[in-house]
């Protein structure tokens, strides 16, 4: 059976990450602090949720002369939706981490 799309555990992360702030632009330094992906995993999916329409992206100006404009991210409403229902069927810490415990 083929896997699911946007069903990783990491794609599942940065959704419900964005979902705190669904209307906000982030940058992916801020994403990769919030969650703990590393560049090489997060602008991938990025690029990729952004490529399925579930993310907007844009270069932002800089805030300073002299610093480079930046790309920064924000969940559409079809990413709204997908991010929600992750978010709905995401299992409390918790239970996570009994889980993990009860295997080892």
């Amino acid at each position: 059976m083929p896997r699911r799309p946007n069903s990783s555990p990491q794609t599942r992360e940065l959704l419900v990450a964005m979902l705190r702030k669904p209307r906000t632009w982030h940058y992916g330094y801020e994403l990769s602090r919030d969650t703990g992906l590393s560049s090489g995993t997060l602008y991938p999916l990025l690029m990729r949720l952004s490529e399925q329409g579930l993310l907007e992206s844009r270069w932002q100006e800089p805030e300073r002369a002299g610093k480079p404009p930046r790309h920064v991210y924000r969940l559409t409403s079809e990413g709204q939706a997908l991010a929600k229902t992750v978010h709905a069927l995401r299992k409390p810490a918790a239970v996570r981490t009994n889980a993990v415990e009860a295997t080892t």
